[in-house]
C-alpha cells in the first residue's frame, strides 16, 4: 500500500516524537478496531433485516386485526 497518501502520513508520523507516536498508535488501534466492529454490525444487520421486515409486517398485521396486546413492561 504505497500511494501518496500513505508515504505522507509515513513521514507525518515520523516526525513525532516517541511518545506521540504511541499515542497515535494507541489511537489507531481504536479507530481501527472501532471500524471493524461497526462492520460487524452492519454486516449483522444486513444478514437479518429480511426477517426483521418479515416480523414488523407481521406485528402490524396481528395489530390491525385486534390479535396484539400491549405489552406491559412494569410487570417484567
Amino acid at each position: 500500500m504505497d500511494t501518496v497518501a500513505t508515504v505522507t502520513m509515513m513521514k507525518m508520523f515520523e516526525s513525532l516524537p516517541d511518545q506521540l507516536q504511541e499515542n497515535v498508535v494507541e489511537h489507531m488501534r481504536e479507530y481501527i478496531e472501532d471500524i471493524r466492529e461497526e462492520t460487524k454490525w452492519k454486516e449483522s444487520f444486513l444478514r437479518t433485516e429480511e426477517k426483521l421486515v418479515a416480523a414488523a409486517r407481521q406485528a402490524r398485521q396481528e395489530i390491525a386485526e385486534g390479535k396484539a396486546r400491549s405489552l406491559n413492561i412494569d410487570q417484567l
